[in-house]
């Protein structure tokens, strides 16, 4: 019996450094900024629409790297991808915890943007060739729940740095995570590997046969784009990342500036939102395997509208128990879903360049979100008009899901 002939199947190892990159290169590298961005803004005097702009910046980032960042895997490897990406948005935070302008602040963040989409698109892609279809919803749900951990993680400690720290806390926590991310790059340097072959194994719940060589895979990504659907995916995923955004980067802020919560008090509904966003990419991801893309994705959507919608209510703290659970029960389950639906149409071997493809358009919603948020709170002085928008998109979303068409392959 060799080596890694074991009752667990290497791909779970695979999944572990997943998680861990998600963790890192999303939950930490971009999703702790909207924990910290009231003690940036206060520090730093910074108003609504360039507290949006610090945001932007990194989603610019994030959408260059995603176009660029399928070609790059494919010549030097996904492992030796994801381990350097997560360098770059590790040493770029050292100098975002040393920035002392908004200018320093941008440029710093839009490399740590370079970095997270980097390593998340050729990280997500190991997914299609460590895993069966049978599997590769629950495979990418584990994956994605990694962001959850980070937020747990942040509303935890940026309060506390604050604390010890006072104006400078938001730097300490910078530098906490810059040094988190650093440790990831390095075990998944060591931990993961581009294909099961290399360790002589086939796929977990798939058969070897569906990974011949990309040269005599008979379909190409260019034949899956002509048909439409991935743009019709794309479509979806830029309107997740146009709402979820919204809620991830000004959340806090919202409930500190409108709503008077202290910053603590403004911490543990972010801290509830990681624990419960634990289970949405293993329970939807998971779903989507059982009941199909389509519903899975329609229910996801459903939910996040009503979130957004008791979000922009204003109604009491009970209203706001309820949409933090909504949000937090399905934010990373579209990525988990989305992961899987592109591995069905495009096949293993294409796999990394259609979720690319449809990454980059969610990249633009990323984008597109703070800057549409910031605005819109900057004339009105309140960010539920913002909230308001995301809960009208995400019900569109929802309804578009229904009309999905696509079937699984691979």
């Amino acid at each position: 019996m060799g080596l890694f002939q074991r009752p667990v199947h290497y791909a779970w190892v695979i999944v572990a450094g997943g998680l861990l990159t998600t963790f890192a290169a999303l939950g930490l590298g971009r999703f702790a900024l909207g924990m910290l961005l009231p003690s940036m803004a206060a520090d730093l005097h910074l108003g609504y629409a360039r507290m949006g702009l610090i945001g932007t910046a990194n989603f610019v980032g994030y959408l260059i790297a995603v176009l660029a960042s399928g070609i790059v895997a494919a010549r030097i490897g996904p492992r030796r991808m994801v381990a350097g990406a997560l360098l770059l948005a590790g040493v770029s935070l050292v100098g975002v915890s040393r920035a002392g302008s908004l200018g320093a602040l941008l440029v710093l963040y839009f490399l740590t943007g370079l970095g997270s989409g980097a390593a998340n698109v050729p990280m997500m892609s190991l997914v299609a060739a460590w895993f069966g279809s049978r599997a590769r919803g629950r495979a990418a749900g584990f994956i994605v729940s990694g962001s959850g951990f980070a937020i747990l993680l942040t509303g935890w400690l940026v309060p506390l740095l604050n604390l010890r720290q006072g104006a400078a806390g938001w730097r300490a926590s910078w530098l906490v995570i810059a040094a988190v991310i650093l440790c990831v790059a390095a075990i998944n340097a060591a931990i993961l590997r581009d294909r099961p072959a290399d360790l002589g194994l086939t796929p977990h719940g798939g058969e070897a046969a569906s990974y011949s060589p990309p040269a005599h895979h008979p379909r190409g990504i260019g034949s899956v784009l002509r048909r439409g659907v991935l743009w019709y995916l794309g479509l979806l995923y830029f309107l997740f990342g146009f709402t979820y955004v919204i809620a991830a980067t000004f959340m806090v802020t919202s409930l500190v500036r409108d709503r008077g919560f202290p910053e603590s008090v403004a911490g543990t509904f972010w801290s509830a939102v990681g624990a419960l966003s634990l289970l949405s990419g293993p329970i939807f991801g998971t779903l989507s395997d059982r009941i199909g893309r389509r519903g899975g994705l329609a229910i996801v959507f459903g939910l996040q509208s009503l979130a957004y919608a008791l979000f922009a209510s204003g109604l009491p703290g009970w209203s706001l128990v309820i949409a933090v659970g909504c949000y937090g029960l399905t934010v990373w389950s579209v990525p988990s879903i989305m992961t899987a639906v592109a591995a069905d149409l495009a096949g293993p071997q294409n796999a990394a360049a259609a979720f690319g493809f449809i990454t980059f358009i969610f990249g633009l919603g990323q984008m597109a979100g703070p800057v549409a948020a910031g605005a819109l709170a900057e004339v009105s002085g309140r960010f539920a008009s913002s909230f308001a928008l995301a809960a009208v998109l995400a019900g569109l979303a929802a309804v578009l899901s229904l009309l999905l068409r696509v079937s699984r392959r691979g």
